[in-house]
């Protein structure tokens, strides 16, 4: 895969609860600050793939500088003082990490929930058995093309959709759970019945759909960029969709999702709560720096793997300090210093527009977000 934050693997999917959550979750700490749900953890940035998208472009040789074991297991250490969060292993390629195994066993034993996003290719009937023993409850496969050649030809290698397949079929051997990943392009979007048919068809327990974000390798991807437009018809599509299966659905790094799950729950005279619509009722479209944080190979704490501002490193600021005090965190939880249209919307406490998008787009996380059609009722403030 990429080191896009990977998805978030046993995230809440359209009217239901992760494993294990039978309530709304508590959503403060004691001092006010937001309780961080999830953490993407970039264990390491080298992988053995190239994928278009790669926020990171990341490459098979080992990177310096990463965390060492110690310094990986201290910073686990600090994770309940910001919750309870569920920690998402993702790279680069994870599985490439010689320590990884340990280091989610390590937060396993902390009590914490530990899901892995790998690309698929490497896993075998032994690795498959070590993330089974180590504690990993879900990992979430990227797959873009319900067929390997356009598949292959995304992720940069013959051979990958081959292969992340015999990697699925190893979980499933090793009874782990698993779920799809699908980077949303132009080349794609006519694909997506076919893409979920297969994940229904080999098992997935969810369909996660990604909105691509370009940065890193992405950027190069203009053309495969959808529209404003073409967003607002995916995710319309997405929501009525949702009501056609039991698999759990997730639209991700797609804020306006929040809005438009609201607008059409009151046309079909639905109420919002976490009854019916799980944590997507009770959230923020964009959790970048407000329920999730990316922390990278090397210690730095991001409001997300897509939006690269240095919010402070753990080798100098314990990750707890960096999560409640961070200036760049309490922006991103303030909708009231958004600049444009996003600062002014009656939805900005439940969209709050993808803030990469607006940095690498617009030149300012706090900017508006460009692939939004939406025009605020509310008028601007002055």
């Amino acid at each position: 895969m990429s080191t896009h934050p990977k998805g978030h693997p046993g995230s809440h999917p359209h009217g239901k609860s992760h494993p294990g959550a039978e309530s709304a979750p508590k959503m403060t700490l004691e001092d006010g600050s937001p309780v961080c749900r999830l953490i993407a953890w970039e264990v390491t940035r080298s992988c053995n793939l190239a994928c278009k998208h790669c926020r990171a472009e990341a490459h098979p040789e080992p990177y310096s500088n990463e965390l060492s074991t110690d310094e990986a297991k201290a910073l686990i250490d600090t994770f309940p003082d910001v919750g309870s969060p569920i920690i998402i292993f993702t790279g680069g390629e994870p599985m490439m990490r010689h320590d990884v195994y340990e280091l989610i066993a390590y937060a396993k034993d902390k009590g914490m929930r530990c899901v892995m996003a790998p690309n698929g290719t490497l896993i075998t009937p032994e690795t498959a058995q070590q993330m089974k023993e180590a504690g990993v409850e879900r990992c979430s496969i990227s797959i873009d093309a319900p067929e390997a050649a356009q598949h292959d030809e995304f992720r940069g290698e013959v051979g990958a959709f081959d292969a992340s397949m015999r990697g699925i079929q190893y979980l499933k051997d090793a009874g782990i759970e698993f779920q799809i990943n699908t980077t949303v392009t132009k080349n794609n979007l006519g694909l997506f019945k076919d893409i979920f048919n297969l994940c229904e068809g080999i098992g997935a327990a969810a369909w996660h759909i990604f909105l691509l974000v370009p940065t890193g390798r992405a950027v190069e991807l203009g053309t495969e960029v959808i529209t404003a437009n073409e967003y607002e018809n995916v995710l319309n599509w997405f929501y009525d969709f949702r009501k056609t299966t039991d698999m759990q659905l997730k639209a991700t790094c797609a804020p306006h999702y929040h809005r438009i799950l609201r607008q059409r729950a009151k046309e079909d005279g639905i109420p919002v709560n976490f009854e019916t619509f799980g944590l997507d009722a009770v959230s923020r479209g964009c959790l970048g720096g407000v329920g999730f944080c990316f922390i990278s190979h090397r210690g730095q704490v991001q409001p997300c793997g897509y939006l690269e501002l240095d919010c402070g490193n753990v080798r100098e600021t314990p990750f707890p300090e960096i999560w409640k005090k961070s200036q760049q965190f309490l922006n991103l939880r303030n909708p009231e210093v958004y600049d444009g249209k996003c600062g002014y919307c009656e939805y900005e406490k439940v969209c709050g527009g993808c803030r990469a998008r607006a940095h690498t787009m617009n030149g300012h996380y706090l900017k508006e977000e460009p692939l939004c059609s939406y025009e605020p009722k509310k008028k601007p403030r002055n």
